[in-house]
């Protein structure tokens, strides 16, 4: 191999930005890493050639570990994507420029110069400086400077992202011929699907540090094997049912589990077509085609070779829609489906079958729970309870102030997880700071939640806190800490309740009440959880109008995962009255609060805090970020 990366990781300050990544990219391989902005790919390339050293893990190039080597040890050529040519030099002396650092003899600099010159479309204009030359012109100039010195490997990042579309696609076409003809091993790093599908011989999907599929860019669209990857190249329709048997039901739709990708009775099947994958028809579809349903045409647009549809149809009953992502308030699918340009759309009302689909791995939940070793073993019972109805993985993570304590604290840490109903659990035992170590721990997976106690053992937190210092004391400030910085809904184990047969949502009206709604009935409908919407109508008088509106969509978005709550309108002189007051009466196991903004310090927040810091019930703070 070429490039082997094994278990290489990145971490700045708490932040994990490449989380132990494994890969291999064989010889004259042209491989491209794909993600978003954020995920990490960039620095893999820094890593690899050099410019950024790795946490943890080991980098061979050749079989030969560079991990602790130099970048001019390593013999990699690098493009950026801003060029980053001397622009006080000529064409030729900025291509020379590696070899001349090199002492290279002048006779071979100038052959080598020429050749590349030639092999980028450049020859004839050594003479020119930068400023005299297109963007396209320079990141030649580039490619040719990284290569001139006849490197083992070349890395390249978002080479072509600050050119224009024609160019950038006239340079990818030269690109692959060059990598072709020079045989060199190619790592390229970019944000753009039709890039990756274009030059690369694989793709790797990057998310969050994370590299979450490999394969040829046909595989990753055809047959994904995660969400991710369903949703992140292309564009298409998931949605979620039951496995039954054999088999996959979306309501009256049901569909074969294909053998490479077995569920388990009951559990959640995800089925992913494409738009080019949908069958429309005005008449009944086919008796061999699979029916989603008849649904109205709501949006129509013209995109060069395709006429782009958006269809809504009735909810499968027992399914629902994950991508795209639904409008709030809405309890119908939007499906989009794609044709070619010429054929005409036959009427308003269509039906929508599917020619082609695909039935996703089997997804999973990871839960994280932190115990301090001692008191109360709440956190773990109810995890144990969520992790039994969710299919849940699941880690249990202790932290210790010295590294002396660790082993002791292990040792309790596995018999609380076992006589909480945790054996299985996935142990983990850190030192230092505890708010800190449990954002280092949540970096370090994609957890789905996050369950602890209003105060674990901790040391005092050096990330500032900026809530009053009585709810501090009260509720301490490693969970303070812990609410302000995480992304993941919060669920803080409080008195001895060890079940979650009830949930009550507190909603607020407009953008900060919705993702409390999506979040507690999800959790809800998990769990067979009965629900209680709550909205507190802070003095006299009806609610408004707008209100009103977000209660019924708030109704209709729990509606769509098959909730049916029951919607409670308390009048209170306060916000934190009406809650506890409700709290009080229903007698629920868990409290749904949004954190809607904890660097903003907006009025709401200090109500989670009251709410937390005032109930005995289980309370779950929802991120205002988290949709």
């Amino acid at each position: 191999m070429s490039i082997a990366l094994e278990n290489i990781s990145r971490r700045f300050g708490n932040q994990w930005v490449v989380d132990n990544v494994s890969l291999e990219v064989a010889d004259k391989e042209l491989f491209v890493l794909l993600g978003s902005s954020g995920s990490g790919k960039s620095t893999i390339l820094r890593m690899i050639a050099g410019l950024s050293e790795p946490t943890s893990g080991r980098i061979l190039l050749h079989e030969r570990d560079v991990t602790n080597l130099s970048p001019q040890q390593r013999n990699t050529g690098f493009v950026f994507q801003n060029y980053s040519i001397f622009r006080h030099m000529t064409v030729a002396e900025n291509v020379e420029f590696g070899l001349r650092i090199r002492k290279t003899p002048k006779d071979e600099r100038a052959r080598r110069r020429e050749q590349l010159l030639e092999l980028v479309g450049l020859s004839g204009l050594g003479a020119r400086y930068a400023h005299q030359l297109s963007g396209g012109q320079q990141q030649r100039v580039a490619l040719a400077r990284a290569l001139v010195y006849e490197p083992n490997v070349l890395l390249l990042d978002e080479p072509f992202g600050a050119l224009d579309v024609k160019i950038r696609s006239q340079l990818r076409r030269s690109l692959k011929e060059i990598q072709q003809r020079l045989g060199v091993t190619t790592i390229l790093v970019t944000h753009d699907q039709d890039e990756a599908f274009e030059l690369a011989d694989r793709i790797g999907l990057l998310d969050r540090g994370r590299l979450i599929e490999v394969g040829s860019g046909e595989e990753l669209y055809a047959r994904p094997r995660s969400l991710f990857g369903a949703t992140f190249l292309g564009g298409g329709t998931v949605l979620v049912g039951r496995a039954e048997g054999s088999d996959a039901r979306f309501g009256t739709l049901s569909l074969p589990i294909p053998p490479d990708s077995p569920h388990d009775e009951g559990s959640r099947v995800q089925l992913l077509f494409r738009p080019e994958h949908i069958v429309l028809s005005a008449d009944d579809p086919p008796s061999d085609v699979p029916v989603v349903g008849k649904g109205d045409v709501i949006q129509e647009g013209f995109a060069g070779p395709l006429r782009r549809l958006r269809l809504r149809l009735p909810r499968l009953a027992g399914s629902r829609q994950i991508s795209p992502a639904l409008p709030f308030g809405e309890d119908a699918f939007l499906i989009d489906a794609a044709l070619p340009s010429e054929s005409a759309v036959a009427g308003k009302e269509l039906w929508v079958g599917l020619g082609s689909w695909t039935i996703l791995g089997a997804p999973g939940s990871h839960l994280l729970v932190c115990d301090s070793g001692e008191g109360s073993a709440t956190p773990l019972a109810i995890t144990s309870f969520i992790a039994q109805r969710l299919r849940a993985r699941t880690t249990a993570l202790a932290v210790a102030e010295k590294p002396d304590e660790a082993e002791a604290l292990q040792l309790k840490l596995s018999q609380r997880a076992q006589a909480a109903g945790l054996p299985d659990a996935a142990l983990r035992v850190r030192f230092g700071n505890a708010a800190e170590q449990i954002a280092t721990e949540q970096a370090a997976s994609l957890y789905e939640m996050l369950v602890m106690s209003a105060r674990p053992r901790s040391k005092t937190p050096r990330l500032p806190v900026l809530e009053s210092r009585a709810l501090t004391r009260q509720l301490g400030k490693t969970l303070m800490t812990v609410l302000r910085h995480s992304d993941v809904p919060v669920l803080i184990a409080k008195g001895d309740r060890t079940k979650i047969e009830r949930v009550m949502i507190c909603t607020a009206a407009g953008e900060p009440g919705k993702s409390d709604v999506r979040e507690g009935g999800r959790l809800a409908r998990r769990l067979g959880a009965k629900v209680t919407l709550v909205y507190v109508n802070v003095g006299p008088g009806d609610v408004s109008n707008l209100t009103r509106s977000h209660l019924d969509r708030a109704a209709a978005t729990l509606k769509a995962t098959d909730v049916e709550a029951n919607l409670r309108i308390r009048n209170a002189p306060s916000a934190i009255a009406g809650i506890l007051s409700e709290a009080r009466e229903g007698d629920h196991d868990l409290i749904v609060i949004g954190a809607h903004g904890p660097r903003t310090r907006i009025r709401f927040n200090d109500v989670m805090l009251q709410v937390l810091a005032a109930v005995d019930q289980h309370v779950m703070v929802v991120p205002s970020d988290k949709t």
